[in-house]
């Protein structure tokens, strides 16, 4: 995997890392924390084990006191570890443990130490514009960022720096049904699952129809929800809320639906003769900024929440951003060229919420400011977004 500085900052203490499969934890750890133990769960030797005797966890780190970084690559395969973890931080001081895991379900389950919130919570996102961007200047081997490339293959970086990286988007999902999915029984019926993955991919960027994905992958409406559940306990998908802070209007009332990356998406999303561009290029390219602000987010660490809003006469804002430095509101619009109809949701938006900040993020070559909306190349937007920045500086004019 083609190593590319990273966004993410190393905690000083104790943390855990979540983040889907192939998004770079471990090569980030290992360029990281490269002196440290390191216990991975998905080599079958070391996980039979762990897993029979966790005890064994104290034996290897009191072996190694030199090492004061510990880590634990996919500690949600062995969650018993962390009562050994949480011993060892009370006992053995001077330690710092990074926990890694690619699927948060079992860890929410009731009775699973979570170290007393004495571990920091981290989250690793697919490359962000800037990253690459960033790779480029430093001279290192990746690929320089284009928004086409990633909009066709996402940003994942297992498949972003594939040597065929066509080939590694189409096995992705298989090898999640395969490796997660089917080795961990986290669904009884793994065709099932997989028609439902295709069905939901129709529902990427919009509100997710659960009776109607039911009726499509021939299943009961309680089986898609708990098959809704585990995309999201498996990091592969997210929920947007509806932003209804102080509405004076009729809002809707269910949250959008996204693959957590736009390749991911599409290698989902099957194409016909009868689709139109816009039914997949749109939706992608929402989701490419979707992770791209969700990533944001995460990095930064900054007091605020993504969301997104729709009047129920289906008036609506792609991305609300919504914290302690304000309010701004996204409109992504996949055309070279502004319409009036397209400021039409953030127009209202500003009549509900005068100090909002709108922006309106386009496929064109201009910066507009339009009806105090500033309207910005998105491409342009997505590599100066860096964290620890302000959006301030995303927005401005270089």
């Amino acid at each position: 995997m083609t190593t590319l500085p990273r966004f993410l900052a190393l905690p000083r203490s104790s943390f855990f890392l979540f983040g889907p499969r192939g998004t770079g934890k471990t090569t980030w750890l290992a360029s990281t924390l490269p002196d440290a133990l390191v216990v991975d769960l998905l080599k079958p030797e070391e996980y039979r084990r762990l897993a029979a005797r966790p005890e064994r966890l104290r034996e290897l780190v009191l072996a190694t006191p030199a090492r004061s970084d510990v880590v634990i690559d996919e500690i949600q395969r062995v969650p018993e570890l962390l009562n050994v973890v949480h011993d060892l931080m009370e006992s053995a001081r001077g330690y710092r443990f990074v926990l890694t895991g690619s699927s948060a379900r079992k860890l929410r389950r009731g009775g699973v130490n979570l170290l007393a919130g004495r571990a920091a919570m981290r989250s690793m996102h697919p490359f962000m514009a800037g990253e690459m961007t960033a790779g480029e200047v430093a001279g290192e081997a990746g690929r320089r960022f284009d928004l086409e490339t990633c909009l066709r293959l996402g940003t994942v970086p297992a498949v972003f720096s594939s040597q065929d990286p066509e080939s590694a988007l189409a096995a992705y999902a298989a090898l999640y049904v395969e490796q997660e999915v089917r080795a961990e029984g986290l669904a009884r019926d793994v065709g099932s699952f997989s028609r439902f993955l295709e069905a939901a991919a129709f529902s990427h960027g919009t509100t997710l129809n659960v009776s109607a994905v039911a009726r499509e992958c021939e299943t009961s409406r309680t089986t898609v929800a708990g098959y809704l559940e585990l995309l999201e306990d498996l990091l592969l998908a997210f929920r947007l809320p509806v932003f209804t802070r102080r509405a004076k209007r009729r809002l809707a009332a269910h949250p959008r639906f996204f693959y957590f990356d736009c390749g991911i998406f599409r290698s989902l999303r099957p194409a016909g003769p009868f689709d139109r561009p816009e039914e997949i290029g749109g939706p992608a390219l929402e989701g490419l900024v979707a992770q791209h602000l969700r990533a944001w987010l995460a990095y930064s660490g900054v007091d605020a929440r993504l969301y997104y809003w729709r009047t129920r006469s289906g008036v609506e804002v792609d991305f609300v951003l919504y914290g302690a430095d304000g309010i701004w509101a996204f409109e992504v619009k996949n055309a070279d060229r502004i319409r009036p109809e397209d400021l039409r949701g953030l127009a209202a938006f500003g009549t509900e919420y005068p100090d909002a900040r709108r922006v309106l993020l386009y496929r064109g070559t201009e910066r507009l400011a339009v009806r105090d909306i500033l309207c910005l190349p998105v491409g342009d937007f997505l590599t100066r977004l860096h964290p620890g920045q302000g959006l301030e500086r995303a927005v401005r004019a270089v």
